[in-house]
């Protein structure tokens, strides 16, 4: 999936035709590569459209969705507002079928002057930016700064000149290309024909290449120089069509699922997909929202947490060869009886042993059967029997020691890997301030300066979904929530679910105060595919749920956070598909 040229024009033609003429209302930025512009458009509607420069996920769409930003603006947000802010957009375009959006807006300058300010979107993978310019194109300042000693190529910097990097020589889909051009650019080089066309436009993902080809009835893996001349005019032939679709601006935006999963998306129809299931949507904002939303969530949460799961896995690693030597320690310890045994040999047949002797044979009265003793020549019998009962009871103090600390070590690690499950479906800050939280209570981290006057308070809350049947199904996204939800909101006959083996989120199937057996079966199967979705067993084919009746689940003095037991349970094996399931939005 690629944010392309063709893209990028389907999303101009969407932002001309609502913004154009609209006013600037609000700016804000969420993140520190990201704008919210809040526009009211010529129609008298509220806008919002989101865009990013995030290195990883760059992208631009409208959203319906309000994002909380920072209580304090950051530099280059007050600096748009003070230019930009009720500004009308006079021009939404885009440089030949470049990744790039230029949002030309007036205003009016201190002096009540008319002024005209540039907003470009570079949509470039990690080189991706938001850059504002004025009316001569001279850089004002941008959400990330570039300077010679990151780029060789083009600094991005306050009082630069703002131009369009280099294309390495591709062509210009937009500009009239005729077939002899063409073909001279598809042979330019030694390369299959999907190369061969995303290498010598602009604007072209290898994506859409492969499209190209299979329009043109030509396999895309075919080396060019195998093209005939009928190949490459059929070729231009689709190629012309194309870009001629998007001059006059005929897009059909659609995702491709396969397997229920996201496959590819487009501003056009993926003939070449036409075998597996498309969902066609009115404008490409719906499809990116669709598919960036969830993945630009993941992502950010990814990038924020990324601390702690270095801290996490750091203890982790530490614990897991902490465990390794304390069970080699065990093992070692696994002797200790022989040498009991020795000692009471000794202490039963020692007389017999002659003076000097290294070793001793007597029969083991346990097992009636022979056995031979090491001895120390220097000491007598007696001595060798108190050393090896010395040996024994420092075995024995040993295992025991060693014992309790890998119960410590093993419910340490238990623990951490719950929290490793818990950022795993984390969703929002708030999520991560709970984890947080656990860490420091816990000890892992250092306690946390205390809240600034004016900070926002975050909530974080069980996720909430409605079975098939209309039961209502929770599910704790941290061990603070787990505790939560199983000890203080669900009731004493609530059903209560969890994976066997992996660690996991809680569980509660509200019962409504009905009996077992009135609940349809389909409820507890939905509530148990949860359990198994929201743990570490995510993803394999059948998973082992344990649950039992809310009030069977006890929660011992002095154990960690989301620990429990319960001694009587019911069990299922099931898989994590949760696609039946409706999410609740709190």
């Amino acid at each position: 999936m690629a944010f392309d040229g063709i893209t990028t024009a389907a999303l101009v033609h969407e932002i001309k035709s609502r913004a154009l003429g609209g006013r600037v209302y609000k700016i804000a930025q969420p993140e520190p590569d990201e704008l919210m512009l809040t526009i009211k458009t010529a129609k008298g509607k509220t806008d919002r459209l989101l865009i990013s420069a995030g290195a990883s996920l760059p992208f631009v769409y409208y959203t319906g969705k309000n994002i909380v930003s920072p209580m304090v603006a950051p530099n280059f947000c007050m600096l748009l507002r003070k230019h930009l802010q009720n500004g009308r957009i006079t021009e939404v375009s885009q440089p030949g079928l470049e990744r790039i959006i230029r949002i030309g807006v007036e205003h009016l300058d201190e002096m009540g002057d008319l002024c005209r300010k540039v907003l470009v979107i570079e949509l470039m993978g990690k080189y991706s930016n938001i850059i504002f310019c004025d009316e001569n194109d001279m850089i004002i300042d941008s959400i990330k700064h570039v300077s010679a000693s990151v780029s060789s190529v083009r600094e991005v910097l306050p009082g630069r000149k703002y131009f369009i990097p280099e294309t390495q020589d591709k062509l210009d889909p937009t500009e009239p290309i005729s077939e002899a051009d063409f073909e001279k650019a598809i042979r330019r080089s030694a390369q299959n024909n999907i190369k061969s066309i995303y290498n010598s436009f602009t604007g072209f993902s290898p994506v859409m290449a492969s499209e190209l080809a299979h329009r043109a009835g030509i396999d895309g893996n075919q080396p060019n120089a195998a093209d005939s001349p009928e190949d490459i005019k059929r070729l231009y032939e689709a190629f012309t069509g194309l870009m001629q679709m998007v001059e006059d601006g005929g897009f059909t935006p659609e995702i491709v699922y396969e397997d229920e999963v996201p496959k590819e998306f487009a501003a056009v129809h993926l003939s070449e997909y036409d075998d597996l299931e498309a969902e066609k949507y009115e404008s490409i904002s719906e499809v990116l929202e669709n598919y960036y939303a969830k993945k630009n969530t993941v992502t950010r949460i990814r990038q924020r947490s990324a601390d702690i799961r270095k801290i996490v896995t750091t203890i982790l690693e530490r614990d897991y060869k902490k465990l390794d030597i304390q069970r080699k320690q065990l093992s070692d310890t696994e002797k200790k009886d022989k040498y009991r045994i020795y000692g009471e040999m000794l202490n039963t047949y020692g007389y017999s042993a002659e003076e000097g002797a290294k070793s001793l044979t007597c029969e083991n009265y346990y097992t009636n059967e022979e056995i031979t003793i090491p001895l120390d020549p220097q000491l007598s019998a007696t001595d060798n029997a108190k050393k090896y009962f010395d040996r024994y009871q420092k075995l024995k103090r040993t295992q025991e020691a060693v014992t309790v600390q890998m119960k410590e070590t093993e419910d340490d690690i238990a623990h951490l890997e719950s929290i490793q499950n818990a950022l795993d479906i984390a969703l929002d800050e708030a999520d991560l301030k709970q984890i947080r939280d656990e860490l420091s209570d816990s000890g892992y981290v250092k306690k946390h300066p205390m809240k600034r006057k004016g900070e926002r308070k975050m909530v974080s809350k069980p996720l909430h979904y409605i079975s098939s049947d209309g039961f209502d199904i929770y599910v704790g996204k941290n061990n603070y929530q787990n505790d939560e939800l199983t000890f203080k909101f669900a009731n004493g006959n609530d059903w209560w679910f969890h994976s066997k083996k992996f660690p996991g989120s809680h569980v509660v199937l509200r019962s409504n105060g009905m009996a077992q057996e009135e609940i349809p079966d389909r409820a507890f199967n939905e509530a148990g595919a949860l359990a198994a979705y929201y743990s570490k067993g995510r993803g394999q084919s059948k998973v082992e749920i344990d649950y039992v009746i809310k009030k069977e689940v006890k929660k011992p003095a002095g154990s960690k956070p989301g620990f429990v037991v319960y001694y009587t349970n019911y069990s299922m094996a099931i898989d994590s598909d949760i696609s039946m399931l409706k999410l609740v939005e709190e």
